[in-house]
């Protein structure tokens, strides 16, 4: 059930019926009048933008427009009052029994109330992550991992099917020195007193994998030289990094549908492939760059290279595929790789990137325009830094990996709900103040704590119904008359259950997972401000004497769990039944 889209919908049979009877001309398109909430909740429940959108179209005054459909409108049953207001907004407000339907349709769907089919099946690729394997992943990587899968799993509740993928970036230099470092822990593990130079990575969570590689080949790489081992270590090393990444990813509660190798882009033709593909379409040249903008290097100069025609897909000016040596540049297997993805079918492609990526936005656009010809949509998105404080102060945390604080340092300090209800409270391209006090709270200014406490208020009532022996199952729930619950606190709450459809395919279309966690924040702050009346008013208490009086108060607090459950789902957080 969506009562904003069935009310769009008696909109849209409205004016219909104008066209039908010459209020309205004929062929007007009714693609933008939308139905919302509006901006003061003291205009109404609902309120249509028609009048506004299609007077211009229409010819007619927005008043004049808002008057006739408002007379329409009070035809319909669910609606009370249609108030024009201004030049011609138009403020619904609907009868009291209209949200007694919404939380009916709440007990009976469970889970499923608010799911959509918007997608309509399409195949969306969320690639997020995508870390470098040299390493544990640190809290920058958490924010992209949260908001990935966050992303992921609002997509499906919204009718796609989502791949959630992660992009091994196994194939660049960074993968050697790797292997160099492990080969160092290799030689200590030996005895050998060694010292990381030269870029290599001095964390402590390589010395077991030093010793691991001790275990595997005993001394047969001791005082030889790379020749003889760089290539098994660089296997080896990042199969033990990408172990200790799916390990930490496990700890926040993300698992990847695909792992998809760029080693495997290399000798097998597939980048060949890609750039033949543009090649065809006449988006591969031979030229030569303009010098870089701003104070050109010292050491720069004019090199006749491969090009992609970037420019001819919106791109700021075009990019080097291979350089002057013949070697692939980093954005040749990038390519391929989103190649790859679309010969795989998807739809849509969404990749989540750290903010340091922004300058690559308009090149990937540019190829997956080129390659799909336009078919297929990317969404790239990039998450800002995360600044980790304690009372208030910046915090600086004991570094483990050696040089960054890891994503398993925080979910190990607060929990992995915390963690990803935290990182979803700002919009994922603002930066975001992780305060280790403030996110366990016990107080409003608390989400987390705010919504899982509405929760387990809810959990706490059936609690106490059942110990009287009252059946208050959501299937006797659902065949409850709530139409009596009329204070303005209890319908207020439903009011605000019924805007969760709406709100999910919002977030969905924008792509935005952070707008759930706002939303629940609200449908919280509204079982709250009730309980809190409920103190003043004893009739407004869930728990009344006897099972017949509470019964539709309590089917509207559980209403009110099975959507904040169905909200920390999406968020890849277990929703309390209980605070301690």
């Amino acid at each position: 059930m969506n009562l904003f889209a069935d009310m769009r919908a008696v909109v849209i049979s409205a004016l219909d019926q104008m066209v039908a009877d010459g209020a309205l001309p004929e062929g007007l398109d009714f693609a933008n009048v939308a139905v919302e909430p509006p901006r003061d909740a003291a205009h109404g429940d609902m309120a249509t933008n028609a009048a506004m959108v299609l007077a211009k179209p229409a010819k007619l005054k927005p008043r004049d427009i808002a008057d006739a459909l408002a007379s329409k409108l009070m035809d319909d049953a669910r609606v009370a009052l249609a108030d024009v207001a201004g030049p011609g907004f138009l403020n619904l407000r609907l009868e009291t029994g209209v949200w007694a339907g919404v939380v009916q349709a709440a007990l009976e769907q469970g889970s499923g109330f608010g799911r959509s089919d918007m997608g309509a099946g399409r195949k969306v690729n969320v690639e997020y992550v995508s870390a470098n394997p040299t390493g544990p992943l640190h809290v920058g990587h958490t924010r992209g991992a949260v908001f990935g899968d966050a992303l992921a799993s609002l997509l499906d509740y919204a009718g796609y099917d989502v791949t959630r993928e992660y992009y091994i970036n196994d194939g660049g230099a960074q993968v050697d020195v790797l292997a160099r470092s492990v080969y160092l822990r290799y030689l200590e593990a030996h005895g050998q007193e060694v010292a990381f130079e030269d870029g290599t990575y001095p964390g402590d969570y390589l010395v077991a994998v030093g010793e691991a590689l001790k275990d595997k080949v005993g001394d047969a790489y001791v005082d030889t030289g790379e020749q003889v081992w760089l290539e098994e270590v660089r296997d080896f090393s990042t199969d033990a990094m990408m172990d200790l990444i799916r390990a930490d990813l496990a700890a926040l509660g993300v698992e990847m549908d695909v792992f998809y190798s760029e080693k495997s882009l290399y000798g097998t033709g597939q980048i060949e492939a890609a750039i033949a593909d543009l090649k065809g379409k006449d988006l591969i040249y031979r030229g030569t760059l303009e010098p870089p903008k701003g104070k050109v290097p010292e050491d720069w100069e004019p090199r006749e290279q491969m090009l992609f025609r970037s420019t001819a897909h919106g791109d700021d000016v075009d990019r080097p595929i291979q350089k002057s040596d013949g070697a692939w540049t980093y954005f040749a297997p990038d390519i391929a790789y989103h190649y790859d993805k679309i010969s795989r079918g998807f739809d849509e492609l969404i990749d989540v990137f750290g903010a340091d990526h922004g300058g690559y936005v308009k090149r990937m656009k540019a190829a997956v325009s080129a390659l799909s010809d336009g078919r297929v949509p990317v969404d790239i998105k990039l998450t800002q830094l995360v600044r980790l404080f304690k009372d208030c102060a910046p915090f600086k945390m004991s570094k483990r990996a050696g040089t960054f604080v890891t994503l398993r340092d925080v979910v190990d300090l607060v929990g992995s709900d915390v963690t990803r209800f935290v990182m979803l409270t700002r919009k994922q391209d603002a930066p975001l103040d992780f305060d280790f006090t403030k996110v366990l709270e016990q107080s409003k200014d608390n989400p987390v704590f705010y919504v899982q406490y509405a929760h387990a208020r809810v959990c706490s009532v059936l609690r106490k119904a059942q110990a009287e022996g009252w059946d208050m199952s959501d299937a006797a729930l659902a065949q409850v008359d709530v139409s009596g619950n009329t204070h303005e606190a209890e319908l207020k709450l439903a009011a605000k259950l019924a805007e969760w459809p709406r709100l999910v395919e919002i977030a969905a279309r924008t792509n935005e997972p952070h707008r759930i966690a706002f939303y629940l924040y609200e449908l919280a702050g509204e079982l709250h401000a009730l309980w809190n009346r409920g103190n003043e008013l004893p009739e407004l208490r869930f728990m009344q004497d006897t099972a017949e009086a509470s019964a539709p108060k309590i089917a509207l607090a559980r209403a009110t769990a099975i959507v904040i459950s169905a909200g920390l789902g999406i968020l890849g957080v277990a929703p309390a039944e209980e605070m301690r």
